[in-house]
């Protein structure tokens, strides 16, 4: 389940594609909790927001993967600038990032200067990017790309989602149990794991007359003893999950070590992710959406705009998310995805159309950062794959790495069938 903003949709009059959004009401909420915990995965959404979480088995190693997906297509050129790539800023004329103002540069790359937040945790090598990132078959399709990547199994009869499947792989089971009512979810869940989802971890209750939850709780168990298990097991594996989450520590506590959070919906939802990490709970994985990047006109200069403004908003809220998590850091590993990268030349509108290579960005206690990895396939004409930045680097190779050296995962064939290549070392062994 997954609320968003109508910018940069088909809705907003800054882009006629559709981001491929999830919309859900307030009034769906109970009905996409018991649905996705059909499926295996709690979900905490805020706004634009959704989180989603697997609590493990007790062979959880202790490490949680978080992915973060940026969907409507993340301009990793605008983030992570290749401002030693001469044809960037021929391709660019009234949009590119002055090569003055990159941060951490060296010869051929530098960061945004919206994302000085995190230009400490690249000092210390925590924060980290992997360039020229796309997917094997790409398609300028935001609903195709989406759907292709979440499956993450291109030229298989496989339609699970990669999540679903590296829940099974790492023998992973769930106090929530498995409930067979169906709701959209994002494709990566589809499948058999056992998922819940909510709106918030304080919201994740039921709604009745007065605040008696225990009578009410106890009442639905009641009602459902002796049913089909068909029908009983959505009502107490909901119950159950109701029950855990509620007993989970500091809720109220708020950010620890100084962590100010940006009063936004990504930095709620990561501001929550934090708790159910800080909790000791053996939460697995944990994914957000964050959407709005579809960028076709307006995307603004460095010193303002759209881009400046997102890419503000994102840094702030993973810095203080990793700030927030305090020992904690060590054992979680943030991924950033996106279904596509933009073109590489901007169009008449200042903004860029869809297009393939992207950056993606890691955060974690495990990350080698202070670096971009990957093989650069640079700018020019004659390195272009129809205009675009090509993807030098399978992003399934980049999460595989991260799920084998970090999770625990032995081999990877049944979560991303045949996917190749040597690791990139992105992340360090645990």
């Amino acid at each position: 389940m997954s609320t968003r903003s109508t910018a940069g949709t088909a809705n907003d009059p800054r882009c006629g594609c559709d981001e491929g959004s999830r919309l859900t009401s307030r009034r769906t909420v109970l009905r996409a909790a018991l649905a996705a915990a059909a499926t295996g995965v709690t979900t905490y959404a805020v706004g634009d927001v959704s989180t989603q979480v697997s609590f493990a088995a007790p062979g959880w190693n202790g490490e949680t993967l978080v992915v973060l997906s940026l969907h409507g297509g993340f301009d990793g050129l605008s983030a992570v600038v290749p401002g030693g790539d001469g044809a960037y800023y021929a391709a660019r004329p009234t949009i590119a990032v002055p090569r003055s103002t990159l941060l951490g540069l060296d010869q051929m790359f530098g960061l945004h200067p919206a994302m000085a937040p995190l230009v400490p945790f690249w000092k210390n090598g925590t924060f980290g990017v992997v360039h020229a990132v796309g997917q094997s078959d790409p398609t300028r399709s935001h609903f195709a790309a989406m759907e292709q990547m979440e499956t993450a199994a291109p030229g298989s009869s496989v339609r699970t989602g990669w999540i679903d499947r590296t829940i099974g792989s790492l023998g992973t089971g769930s106090v929530l149990g498995a409930v067979g009512i169906s709701n959209q979810q994002p494709r990566s869940f589809a499948g058999p794991a056992p998922k819940t989802t909510t709106t918030s971890l304080d919201g994740f209750s039921l709604i009745g007359p007065g605040d008696d939850r225990p009578t009410w709780h106890a009442a639905l168990r009641r009602m459902h003893t002796g049913a089909r298990p068909e029908v009983a097991a959505p009502a107490t594996t909901l119950l159950s999950a109701m029950e855990d989450v509620a007993k989970l520590p500091g809720r109220t506590a708020g950010p620890a070590n100084g962590a100010a959070y940006p009063d936004s919906d990504l930095g709620r939802a990561l501001a929550q992710a934090a708790v159910l990490k800080k909790s000791g709970a053996p939460v697995q994985v944990i994914a957000l959406d964050y959407g709005d990047w579809d960028m076709h006109a307006g995307l603004g200069r460095v010193d303002g705009g759209w881009m400046r403004d997102k890419l503000t908003e994102l840094s702030s809220a993973l810095a203080a998310f990793a700030t927030d998590l305090g020992s904690a850091f060590g054992s979680t590993t943030l991924v950033t995805l996106s279904e596509f990268g933009r073109r590489v030349g901007e169009n008449a509108s200042g903004g860029l159309d869809h297009g393939h290579g992207n950056a993606v960005l890691l955060l974690g206690g495990g990350v080698v950062g202070g670096r971009v990895h990957g093989v650069w396939p640079g700018l020019g004409a004659d390195r272009l794959v129809d205009g675009d930045l090509a993807g030098t680097t399978d992003y399934r190779s980049v999460i595989g790495e991260v799920l084998q050296k970090r999770c625990g995962a032995g081999s990877l064939g049944t979560i991303f069938p045949g996917v190749g290549g040597s690791p990139l070392g992105v992340v360090r062994a645990r």
